[in-house]
């Protein structure tokens, strides 16, 4: 038995977008809404918190610590689930402390962690290396939650996501999603083997190369695998991932993601998040205006959350209309 608490809402439910499908011209395109899957807002990584928060309690661990950049969703999320199951909890994060804390950084705060800022993100693994140590120096017994929740702890959440996925008898012909530190991207590409999923799995990237995807899931639904019992094998010819719209760089809004954003809300009510699904999204319209998929097709797209981002100071122009 694989340890696992269950406190995420689910399963989240799946919605047709009729008016953004028609609007584009392409394929069928449908939404699997893991924005509600309940804990702090909702989000990808309340999954992956199921089996990670289990194994801090086995492990004995009385404080969360984990990183990610100062709007972090991964880092709300798991300070939400420090609160909710008695951990203390310290983020280490990228930046510079702000004036104000906005969005998911105030409610980091809200929820009691302890904040831990880096000005220089190839500083940050060396602080939160240090952060842990410090923690057991003092008697505290640490548990490490990984950058993203993208362990083979974590990468289980969305495995059984698979599961849940063909339970709701909703067939896809493609899965598209944001994808970054893996883990996510992982465990789809680990339930689509496990469960018999006969669409395709394809990552936008947010922030990373196509190679270093490719090698980085790979490997953790490989070493995912081992939890369920036999070990698979999987190499990067296995992993689809899409490259082309991170090239602004990490939570940089362009007109791309402006557009998604806006023809996401005004078409069908729905938010997106200015960094992880509003790039995800605005590839997706991308690749459907550029006929990559058949216009008999479905394609799912995997909501992972992050609206609290939306209301965070440096977004705060995003309602204005984008550029015709």
């Amino acid at each position: 038995m694989i340890p696992r608490i269950h406190f995420a809402h689910l399963p989240t439910p799946i919605e047709d977008l009729p008016r953004l499908s028609n609007l584009l011209g392409g394929p069928r395109i449908l939404v699997k809404r893991d924005d509600q899957t309940g804990l702090a807002f909702g989000g990808n990584k309340t999954r992956k918190l199921e089996f990670l928060i289990a194994e801090a309690r086995e492990a004995g661990a009385d404080i969360l610590i984990s990183a990610g950049a100062i709007q972090s969703n991964h880092c709300r999320q798991t300070a939400a689930a420090a609160a909710k199951f008695g951990f203390q909890c310290t983020l280490v994060l990228t930046g510079d402390r702000p004036e104000n804390a906005s969005a998911n950084l105030m409610l980091d705060e809200l929820f009691r962690a302890r904040t831990v800022f880096v000005a220089d993100r190839k500083d940050r693994d060396r602080v939160l290396e240090e952060t842990v140590q410090a923690a057991a120096a003092e008697g505290k017994r640490p548990y490490l939650v990984p950058y993203g929740g993208s362990s083979p702890t974590g990468a289980l959440g969305y495995a059984f996501a698979v599961e849940e996925l063909l339970s709701q008898n909703v067939k896809a012909d493609w899965i598209v999603f944001a994808t970054s530190s893996g883990g996510t991207h992982a465990g789809l590409v680990l339930g689509q083997r496990t469960f018999g999923f006969k669409g395709q799995i394809l990552g936008i990237s947010i922030d990373e190369s196509e190679g270093w995807l490719k090698s980085r899931v790979s490997a953790l639904a490989s070493d995912a695998s081992a939890r369920l019992g036999t070990r698979m094998v999987f190499g990067a010819a296995d992993i689809l991932a899409n490259d082309q719209y991170c090239r602004a760089g990490y939570g940089v809004v362009t007109s791309a993601e402006r557009e998604a954003l806006h023809l996401f809300a005004e078409n069908e009510g729905l938010l997106l998040d200015p960094v992880y699904t509003g790039r995800a999204a605005a590839g997706l319209i991308d690749l459907v205006r550029g006929g990559f998929f058949k216009k008999n097709e479905t394609v799912l797209f995997w909501h992972t959350g992050g609206q609290p981002a939306l209301f965070a100071d440096r977004y705060r122009d995003l309602s204005a209309s984008p550029s015709p």
